[in-house]
């Protein structure tokens, strides 16, 4: 009987230290950690604000260039968002580079080698990686 009381003692003590660590671990990051996907949705996707946010941290960008970037990221995610989801894979790299052309046209030439030399954003997993331009 006793060693039930103990067993039982123990297994409550284990429970209280772990229920910490377990509440711990399903919190949501803050939204604005999150992409745009929402809960769980977004896999790490960036925002348009934190996409230009990165590319002015490699490039300095001035103000006119941050508001033109963040309009063109919007309308590719809006753009992107449209798409069906089983069609999504095959246009997302076609979308991608389209949108790259665009930002690079905004760009000094300084600018222009930085953003050339950069990883294309949400891609170089298993690719060949960026592409170099030549001006």
């Amino acid at each position: 009987m006793k060693t039930s009381l103990r067993h039982i003692l123990v297994a409550l003590a284990l429970g209280a230290v772990a229920l910490p660590v377990v509440s711990i671990a399903q919190e949501a990051p803050p939204a604005e950690k999150r992409g745009s996907g929402g809960p769980g949705g977004g896999r790490g996707r960036m925002t348009p604000e934190q996409q230009v946010e990165r590319l002015n941290e490699a490039l300095s960008l001035t103000d006119e260039q941050k508001t033109k970037i963040t309009a063109i990221y919007k309308e590719q995610g809006a753009a992107m968002a449209a798409i069906p989801q089983e069609e999504r894979r095959e246009k997302m790299m076609e979308m991608m580079k389209a949108t790259r052309e665009k930002i690079r046209a905004m760009l000094t030439p300084e600018q222009m080698k930085k953003f050339d030399d950069m990883p294309p954003m949400g891609g170089g997993r298993g690719g060949k990686g960026g592409e170099k331009k030549k001006q």
